[in-house]
């Protein structure tokens, strides 16, 4: 529905992000997921970080164009459920989600694609509604966009932030001005293959009221089709590196593992993750 016009302001610099940060962990989780041919599917996750252990459920059901997802967490001893709904009327999509017993955490988004633009509104169910919005105007190659933040009972903005993004075939790349004005971020990503086996990724960031500077490079590979292989390194000296091997379709072993290179006297974190899917 999105794919024929600009992405949404919140997925902008996304590919750069996943590449860092998606799979890194420092516990251990073990997950056991199935699913159905009637559109349920079901996981379940038990997990370990030093002396605290956790747990959830989840479940989605998909129905024509409405999916609900429905997730009990252990942790914070939440339930949370969101039920999405696409095309109510023509290139839209409408979110609801609400936490247990957590009732202010309700909340009503509405997105709208256009072959040239994307918005997106959400408003809060609490007793000071918060509303988000956000557009973006362009093409798929290259978009501009904001969000803002507005609470109603001050009519105060508690955020506004802009960017741009750029996506080719083989790169894409996003300068997005934060945390209203005081941050900015660059991010660039290139394939270095026409079949995207491996990639290269630089993020810059600055924050301008403390002058700090974070300068993350990583990259990832694929070794063969089940097996994939990602690092990164910032100029604090944090390094990161993680294996993923699929031991059978859409059953994956994770392991991941943080080292401070200017802490050699730290002991380096490790993460484990093993999800199966019968």
């Amino acid at each position: 529905m999105g794919g024929k016009g600009p992405s949404l302001f919140s997925d902008f610099g996304n590919k750069a992000k996943d590449l860092l940060a998606k799979g890194y962990s420092s516990d251990q989780k073990f997950t056991l997921a199935s699913d159905s041919a009637t559109g349920l599917a079901l996981s379940s996750t038990v997990g370990k970080n030093g002396a605290l252990s956790s747990g959830n459920v989840t479940a989605q059901y998909k129905r024509e164009n409405s999916v609900l997802d429905v997730k009990v967490d252990t942790e914070s001893n939440q339930i949370s459920a969101t039920l999405t709904v696409t095309d109510i009327l023509a290139s839209t999509k409408a979110i609801a989600s609400l936490k247990l017993p957590d009732y202010d955490s309700g909340k009503l988004e509405a997105q709208y694609f256009h072959e040239h633009a994307t918005f997106s509104m959400a408003v809060t169910a609490s007793q000071s509604p918060v509303v988000d919005v956000s557009a973006t105007i362009g093409t798929p190659s290259i978009a501009f966009g904001a969000e803002t933040s507005c609470t109603t009972d001050s009519y105060k903005f508690v955020k506004y932030n802009a960017g741009v993004s750029m996506t080719k075939p083989y790169s894409n790349a996003s300068v997005i001005l934060a945390d209203k004005g005081d941050s900015l971020r660059f991010s660039y990503m290139h394939h270095l293959d026409q079949l995207n086996r491996g990639a290269v990724v630089g993020e810059i960031s600055r924050k301008f009221s403390t002058n700090e500077n974070t300068l993350t490079v990583g990259c990832s590979y694929v070794v063969d089709p089940n097996t994939i292989v990602k690092a990164k390194l910032n100029n604090h000296g944090n390094l990161g590196a993680l294996l993923q091997h699929e031991l059978k379709p859409k059953s994956y072993l994770t392991i991941s593992g943080a080292f401070d290179t200017k802490a050699l006297e730290k002991y380096p974190k490790f993460g484990l993750a093993l999800s199966l899917k019968p």
